[in-house]
């Protein structure tokens, strides 16, 4: 297909200014992200050998570990250095969340775990999560990743420099707006809110509509000691802060602690 359609600083961020194989395996909070991600997922995920489309997998950090549990996947992404890092895990190709190629009811599994970081426009994530739906199988599953609204006021604390004035303003605009403008630190970005997240979902359709604090209401222990301390976070703290994330799940309230946030719904199906 054509070159997807991109906003330039997502672009110039993925392609050039970070490498997106490396963040969940490099720091603390990256790896309770993976790791939770991964638990919560199987909860849900049909037997393998379900089929899975990765959209917007970025380099395959997801696709690697459902290719291992011996699921059929197939990733999207709109960075090409995304698809090339990726076609050593899966099929890989490059696409856009906002107009699938796949047809309708081909694949038991769409999940979108960054394509809605990057669509501030509410008329673009409504496709995203339209299309997913579309693609899916009746009785299928639809998962959906968000960056959680107060992440980045719980995540500059742990720099310790929110009080400054080149911070405070920023972090201050993405509580009252939900956007990043991408013009400085990370790339242009929205920040839902828990109950706007699964609303979404509905919106598009799906049933049974669950939202999970990924890394739960403990994880910027684990990036301060990381940032502030040369020993980093112990193993201990690391099992701790893991298990606070699990307490935390029936306790809808908690969710705005968490830095990420993980949708999951299901496609109606007309024979049940």
């Amino acid at each position: 297909m054509s070159k997807p359609e991109l906003a330039p600083e997502v672009e110039h961020f993925y392609s050039k200014a970070v490498d997106e194989s490396g963040r969940l395996s490099l720091s603390a909070d990256g790896r309770l992200e993976l790791l939770r991600t991964q638990e919560i997922l199987r909860r849900f995920l049909p037997a393998a050998p379900a089929s899975v489309l990765d959209v917007g997998g970025g380099a395959g950090v997801h696709a690697r570990w459902l290719v291992e549990d011996g699921y059929q996947v197939k990733l999207i992404d709109p960075v090409a250095r995304h698809v090339e890092q990726a076609a050593e895990v899966c099929a890989a190709d490059l696409g856009d969340a906002r107009q699938l190629t796949a047809a309708d009811a081909s694949y038991d599994v769409v999940q979108l775990l960054g394509p809605l970081y990057h669509l501030p426009d509410p008329q673009d994530r409504k496709a995203a999560l339209s299309e997913a739906r579309r693609v899916v199988k009746p009785g299928g599953l639809v998962a959906a990743a968000a960056i959680n609204r107060y992440a980045s006021l719980f995540e500059h604390v742990t720099y310790a420099h929110l009080h400054t004035e080149r911070i405070e303003p920023s972090v201050s605009s993405i509580l009252r707006t939900a956007v990043h403008d991408g013009k400085r630190g990370f790339t242009l970005a929205y920040f839902h809110r828990a109950e706007e997240l699964a609303g979404e979902l509905r919106d598009a359709g799906l049933a049974d509509v669950q939202v999970f604090g990924i890394e739960g209401p403990a994880w910027s222990l684990l990036k301060a000691l990381e940032q502030q301390s040369d020993a980093g976070p112990s193993d201990e703290l690391f099992a701790s802060v893991l298990t606070a994330a699990r307490m935390a799940e029936p306790y809808p309230e908690l969710l705005a602690a968490s830095s990420h946030l993980l949708a999951i719904g299901t496609v109606p199906d007309s024979r049940a």
